[in-house]
């Protein structure tokens, strides 16, 4: 059943069998977000889609969607026991109510999805928890914002901390990969997942094959240059890393999920905090957010 919402900027809608919420604004803005994974599925600012979803993407209300922003939590890839990127970007989210808070008029639209422990999460993972992840449209730009909490109770049996790494994986939408180039990460440190190697960034980057690396997050926004379009991308402090990733070709042929062309339309840049797990306390909570926001336009 499809949830009722109190803003008019926000209508519900099926789209490839899964529940979504479609936020508008008279500007022609729209994003879309579905209640599977709390994932954001499109971004459509000056006519033009700015998120990557694949055209074999798995709509099957159990598997992880290819393309655009999954939330991976409370693991990133396969550092610790738990499903690849965890388990909630494979699990139905619900609507919280808003009471009218969502409507923005023509500035902002904005919809907030929530999802806490249950029977099937403690199958995986044996902690109390609940998350909340808030989608803001506003004219040109986009914000996903991340809220969880330890809800084990501070005094109690069971009680206990639990730590957590995460990123917002943001799948980006280019003309082509290897003619973009990503600025701003010059200087930070840099590890290579390809080539299992450290080291530090010089100068912009640009790509030619696979690429995947985790940087120390740059204390500045990020700009991704592609033809006349300029896109900005800013993230909390509470996420220390910044992950940029291309399949290649080779790898891209592999994936049952993505066209063989496929790496060539996308550039994952994912606001992440991976190399220090966060450690919460009963009753402690965490937030932590990515904005992207279109700096060029063109007719």
């Amino acid at each position: 059943m499809l949830p009722e919402l109190a803003a008019s900027a926000a209508t519900v809608e099926t789209v490839r069998g899964q529940p979504c919420i479609r936020l508008t604004l008279p500007s022609g803005d729209s994003a879309l977000v579905a209640l599977h994974g709390a994932q954001v599925l499109s971004w459509v600012t000056s006519g033009r889609e700015r998120l990557y979803l694949s055209p074999r993407a798995a709509w099957d209300g159990h598997s992880a969607i290819r393309g655009g922003i999954p939330v991976c939590w409370p693991q990133f890839n396969q550092r610790g026991p738990l499903p690849k990127h965890g388990f909630v970007r494979n699990l139905p989210w619900q609507p919280v109510p808003q009471d009218g808070k969502g409507d923005g008029g023509a500035s902002q639209a904005s919809v907030c999805l929530s999802l806490a422990d249950s029977e099937a999460t403690r199958a995986w993972w044996p902690e109390h928890f609940s998350a909340q992840l808030a989608v803001t449209l506003s004219a040109g730009a986009l914000r996903t914002e991340l809220q969880v909490r330890n809800t084990g109770e501070p005094v109690g049996d069971g009680a206990r901390p639990w730590d957590f790494t995460t990123a917002l994986h943001t799948y980006l939408r280019v003309d082509d990969v290897e003619h973009v180039r990503l600025s701003g990460l010059d200087g930070c440190a840099r590890w290579d997942a390809v080539a299992d190697v450290h080291g530090q960034q010089h100068g912009d980057v640009t790509f030619a094959g696979e690429y995947d690396r985790v940087f120390g997050a740059a204390a500045a926004p990020l700009h991704l240059c592609d033809g006349a379009h300029t896109l900005q991308i800013t993230q909390s402090a509470s996420l220390s890393n910044t992950v940029v990733w291309n399949p290649g070709s080779a790898l891209c042929a592999r994936l049952a999920d993505m066209p063989p062309e496929g790496w060539r339309a996308m550039l994952c840049v994912e606001a992440a905090q991976i190399d220090q797990p966060v450690a919460l306390a009963p009753g402690a909570h965490w937030q932590g957010w990515q904005e992207l926001r279109v700096l060029t336009q063109v007719s």
